[in-house]
């Protein structure tokens, strides 16, 4: 550990120790990629994906060179991907092909099929999740859903770093998830901002996103990732928007701009 004083900031540079959790019932809020050429059935889909609390943010794509670019993309941004609602029979890469092409992505997303056919035995073939007839039951869906949560969910971490032992010269100290009012990427580490102090936790940002999934925590930018339960304003200043966080103000970028709105309209739901 190393500590160092700017002002009245304190940096401490840390590797967090081994977390002990008690199993709980908190599911992780997902992210998720609609896929199907057909227009109206992927509206159709996305809609009922987004009526659904368990899900954080749905992105689409028309058709399965597009689906592998967006999802090659946010791998580059260092975004996180949990499931794949996919279309089988689509016109040039189909379902069945981009799904082997996900296989060997270094951490797949989970898969759902979605189809009009019986291809339900190449789908499990694959380790789909589910499968999906055409046209798509709510309530079918919704037990998709629960199906996909469990699937990435890792065992025994349902409290999901609710606190983060810190060693502190002979004493730990525990950093509580809900003081933490964003946190920010720094190569290969993370600043921790709490207010009064700023915590460097070695672990990508993608990580600790992945970690705090269901936490009221959401990516505005591709270099910070903000407690909800900390933002006094969502504004536009300059051209651009903008949250105040604590005493501090953070870009959103136009990419995530439209998350950040649901997470806060989620948040604050009466």
């Amino acid at each position: 550990m190393v500590a160092e004083s700017i002002g009245n900031v304190t940096y401490r540079s840390v590797t967090p120790c081994a977390e002990g959790r008690t199993p709980g019932t908190v599911d992780a809020m997902l992210r998720v990629l609609a896929v199907d050429d057909e227009v109206p059935a992927l509206s159709e889909l996305a809609f009922l994906l987004r009526q659904d609390a368990r899900v954080e943010h749905v992105s689409t794509a028309t058709d399965g060179g597009a689906a592998l670019h967006d999802m090659v993309q946010m791998i580059a941004d260092g975004e996180r991907l949990d499931g794949v609602f996919l279309d089988v029979r689509m016109p040039g890469l189909d379902g069945l092909d981009l799904a082997r092409l996900i296989g060997g992505f270094p951490a797949p997303p989970r898969l759902v099929f979605v189809s009009a056919h019986d291809c339900a035995v190449q789908a499990f073939e694959l380790e789909a999740v589910d499968y999906l007839l055409k046209p798509v039951r709510p309530e079918r869906l919704a037990e998709a859903v629960r199906r996909l949560s469990a699937a990435v969910a890792p065992p025994g971490t349902e409290e999901d770093l609710e606190m983060i032992p810190v060693e502190l010269g002979g004493r730990t100290k525990f950093v509580a998830r809900q003081d933490v009012c964003y946190a920010e990427a720094h190569g290969d580490y993370v600043r921790l901002h709490t207010g009064d102090a700023i915590y460097l936790v070695r672990m990508s940002l993608a990580a600790l996103e992945r970690r705090w999934a269901g936490a009221g925590f959401v990516r505005a930018h591709r270099s910070t990732l903000v407690n909800a339960r900390h933002v006094s304003e969502l504004r536009f200043d300059a051209g651009r928007v903008v949250l105040q966080v604590g005493g501090e103000t953070l870009p959103v970028s136009r990419r995530h701009t439209r998350q950040v709105r649901e997470q806060l309209v989620r948040q604050f739901r009466p």
